[in-house]
């Protein structure tokens, strides 16, 4: 069969089998890319269309934190206290910086919740937080994983990691923090905010049918090919077979 399909004819064929299947995988991936778009705008129009939620409503202190909350907007009134700690080697708009941490008494539950103030480029901007009673709004996230890739100076944190925070600070610790995003009064300078990131929002599965649908028309192309490679092996097989047996039948006759 491999003779066959050696042939100019069928090698012609293959060439075109291979340039449609390219095609196609690429439209494949194309179709997949609209769908993790698709779903990437779905989630940034429902994060904007939600109305914050009171904080005491959704998490309390201690509480495992669910994984429908990842970037819920939430309010929260309270106070700041003392402990402020920065994040280092982290980046915002191509620059380099540090994300400020500071926690933050909550007044309905007296637990005590970290509340990503901003990014600054240089420690010393970090500078205090405003006092007196304070209302927030952010968007929620789970407490980050440890890490060992950054080594952490006086007064950082390597990550926004809860089990860290909770031997540093005193007080029912949230297992969560907030990416602020307003501050109610807004007193003294602001520094600059870090959008509340998106939680994981996987693919829209009508475009990603797509997408496997014109993988399986590839790969269709090329075991057509394959198939009629076959068929034509057998056709010219077939005669030698006859040959054969006719030979055999005179010698016995």
């Amino acid at each position: 069969m491999l003779r066959t399909a050696l042939t100019p004819r069928f090698l012609g064929l293959l060439g075109l089998v291979l340039v449609v299947g390219v095609v196609f995988v690429q439209l494949g991936r194309w179709q997949l890319g609209v769908a993790e778009g698709n779903a990437q705008r779905e989630a940034v129009e429902a994060a904007r269309a939600a109305k914050p939620a009171a904080l005491t409503e959704v998490l309390g202190p201690h509480e495992p934190f669910p994984g429908e909350l990842s970037s819920r907007p939430v309010t929260v009134t309270g106070h700041y206290v003392d402990g402020q700690v920065l994040v280092p080697d982290r980046r915002l708009d191509g620059r380099a910086g540090s994300w400020v941490v500071t926690p933050f008494l909550v007044d309905a539950t007296g637990g005590t919740l970290p509340v990503l103030r901003g990014f600054v480029t240089d420690p010393a901007q970090a500078g205090a937080p405003p006092t007196g009673t304070l209302t927030l709004e952010g968007g929620l996230a789970p407490s980050e994983s440890p890490t060992d890739a950054v080594t952490p100076g006086p007064g950082e944190i390597a990550s926004v990691d809860t089990s860290v925070l909770v031997n540093t600070w005193s007080g029912d610790l949230y297992n969560a923090f907030v990416f602020l995003s307003a501050e109610r009064p807004a007193t003294g300078p602001q520094l600059t905010k870090v959008p509340t990131p998106l939680a994981p929002t996987g693919v829209t599965w009508r475009n990603a049918a797509y997408a496997v649908q014109w993988w399986v028309f590839a790969a269709f192309a090329l075991w057509l090919w394959w198939r009629m490679v076959r068929e034509a092996h057998e056709r010219t097989a077939a005669p030698v077979v006859a040959t054969a047996g006719d030979n055999g039948a005179r010698e016995h006759s």
